[in-house]
């Protein structure tokens, strides 16, 4: 009698890979989302820097705080944007709102905010950033915010 060799997988085996990479993706894509959501935001953290130095400038030179993105020397709110910001506003005090809207933004954070904080003492600034808490939540700041 001869003995013939298998050859290829067993219907066993193709079911466990399968199952494995099941499981894998399961973790991954979840991650990759909130991946790509942190980088949304962090675009408008980036667009907020040239308002912060206004924020900052406009307080060194006054000794108070401005009261719209006018005051400061900005542009008009809707006029600052980016891929996934759109609008920039500074508000009373001189908080700084980056808006989330448009085609490109992630719809967990569309709508929301970015708020930027300033602390003045003696003469300097200094800014805390937290999210509107329902749309951008913690866990998608970047971590000069956390």
């Amino acid at each position: 009698m001869k003995k013939t060799v298998q050859q290829g997988f067993t219907l066993i085996e193709l079911m466990i890979v399968v199952a494995i990479i099941a499981i894998l993706a399961a973790i991954a894509i979840p991650a990759y989302q909130d991946y790509t959501i942190r980088s949304q935001v962090s675009e408008g953290l980036s667009l907020a820097d040239g308002a912060k130095t206004a924020v900052a400038e406009f307080y060194s030179n006054t000794g108070r705080l401005p009261q719209s993105n006018a005051s400061a020397g900005l542009a008009t709110d809707d006029s600052i944007g980016g891929s996934y910001v759109s609008k920039l506003d500074v508000l009373n005090s001189g908080q700084i709102q980056v808006t989330y809207s448009g085609p490109k933004v992630n719809s967990k954070i569309s709508g929301g905010t970015l708020n930027l904080s300033p602390i003045t003492h003696s003469g300097s600034t200094a800014w805390t950033c937290h999210g509107d808490g329902t749309k951008v939540t913690a866990k998608y700041l970047p971590s000069s915010c956390r």
